[in-house]
């Protein structure tokens, strides 16, 4: 499983290892020499920074995907008003994953047991790997990220990932790196035993969004 990069000499080697664009890597602090607390300094300034193996990389953003991800996350509490479970946290809320490696999931759902005490705390970065956690795809995102990304968040104990792609209305469904169902605008999606119940209709999800 590859979570991270491997002493990269050049900027070049960097850039192909994290599989992403160069205007997504920041330079300062020195790509390597990262923290947490950096991560929390620039969080506090409304600049989300995903932390890989002591390197910042933005995340991706956009206004429609923010959009998406903010229509499921009120689905979800929807539920969880009517089946009391657990909690939902938003696109800018940082979690602290497998080895150190800290990642925003454009949604997340965490139930009770996973939380200390059975309650949330306020750290700034949130110290529980969630159950579910969902990617709104952006065209910035490349393949090698998401799926370094569903790699890590399986690894780091997650159960259930939903890939969402808003350019053919589409989600990817995986319940391991390797087993993914995709579900088209005709199928709805299912929360399976993480939100028993669940269910949520894509066409129904993304004619609200538009």
């Amino acid at each position: 499983m590859s979570v991270g990069i491997q002493s990269p000499v050049t900027i070049a080697e960097l850039i192909d290892q994290l599989g992403v664009s160069a205007d997504r890597i920041r330079y300062q602090p020195l790509p390597g020499t990262a923290t947490e607390a950096d991560v929390i300094a620039l969080c506090d300034q409304n600049i989300y920074c995903e932390l890989i193996d002591g390197v910042l990389v933005e995340k991706a953003l956009g206004q429609y995907e923010s959009r998406i991800a903010m229509l499921l996350g009120y689905f979800l509490l929807r539920y969880l008003e009517e089946n009391d479970i657990g909690v939902v946290h938003g696109s800018d809320s940082p979690h602290r994953f497998y080895a150190g490696q800290i990642r925003y999931p454009d949604v997340a759902f965490v139930s009770y047991d996973r939380l200390p005490g059975g309650r949330p705390t306020h750290e700034p970065i949130a110290p529980w790997v969630p159950n579910l956690a969902v990617e709104v795809i952006s065209q910035s995102n490349t393949r090698q990220e998401m799926r370094d990304k569903v790699e890590l968040y399986f690894a780091s104990g997650v159960e259930l990932v939903w890939y969402v792609y808003p350019s053919t209305k589409t989600v990817d469904v995986y319940t391991s790196p390797d087993d993914v169902t995709t579900l088209n605008i005709e199928d709805s999606l299912d929360g399976q035993h993480v939100l028993p119940g669940f269910t949520l209709s894509i066409r129904k999800w993304f004619d609200k969004a538009e």
